[in-house]
């Protein structure tokens, strides 16, 4: 939500977005404004007729869910942590998402699909699969394609992401879904190591959410 202060009057009011909400304040419509405030999750000063208004953006946290407790996962986690991300490792792989592999951290052993389906999945939050297998990684998509998350992400050859995207079709997904689909994840930067696909996937994630994705 936004906090709208009038500069000259004090006068403030909480607006919070969606379809039924009012964006009148001191007698400007500040839908435009307001939405590109939260959007960029910048507060501003703006000027309206009625004089300047500050808008104070209160956005919910940043969440990365991370399908695969894999050793690209334990380099990208403290990456992610260092740029405000809260995260989440999903992984039903009782072998995989061993607690000293990922002490401290919040890791679900419940299916992807059924664990984000009880995450309330928004358009702060990022999901990156890096299993590497299909009843996963799928299960996973299909709730992320139908949510707001502002970036989806998978590990996978191109030729596996081929085959991803025709399972996808089959499942009843359009163009436009599967278009929000990186993969394979993560900017091309000759990444080998662990490290430099988390870097890699992590710099393609902070691109999209600053808009300069092409």
């Amino acid at each position: 939500m936004v906090l709208a202060t009038a500069l000259d009057s004090g006068d403030a009011r909480l607006v919070e977005p969606g379809p039924d909400e009012d964006y009148e304040f001191c007698g400007a419509d500040l839908e435009e404004e307001i939405l590109k405030a939260l959007s960029e999750n910048r507060s501003s000063v703006i000027a309206a007729p009625g004089g300047e208004i500050f808008l104070n953006v209160f956005n919910p946290a940043l969440r990365l869910v991370i399908v695969g407790a894999v050793h690209i996962a334990q380099a990208l986690i403290p990456m992610a942590t260092a740029l405000g991300y809260d995260v989440t490792v999903i992984d039903p792989r009782g072998a995989f998402a061993d607690g000293q592999r990922f002490a401290g951290l919040d890791v679900s052993l419940d299916w992807p699909d059924e664990a984000l389906l009880g995450m309330a999945l928004d358009a702060r939050t990022a999901v990156v699969t890096l299993t590497h297998d299909p009843k996963l990684d799928d299960a996973a998509l299909a709730v992320a394609l139908k949510s707001d998350v502002f970036f989806i992400g998978c590990l996978g050859s191109r030729k596996t992401h081929d085959a991803r995207l025709q399972r996808l079709r089959q499942a009843g997904f359009g163009k436009d879904s599967l278009a929000r689909i990186h993969g394979p994840v993560g900017l091309d930067i000759g990444a080998r190591s662990a490290a430099e696909i988390a870097l890699s996937v992590l710099a393609q994630m902070t691109q999209v959410l600053n808009g300069r994705a092409p």
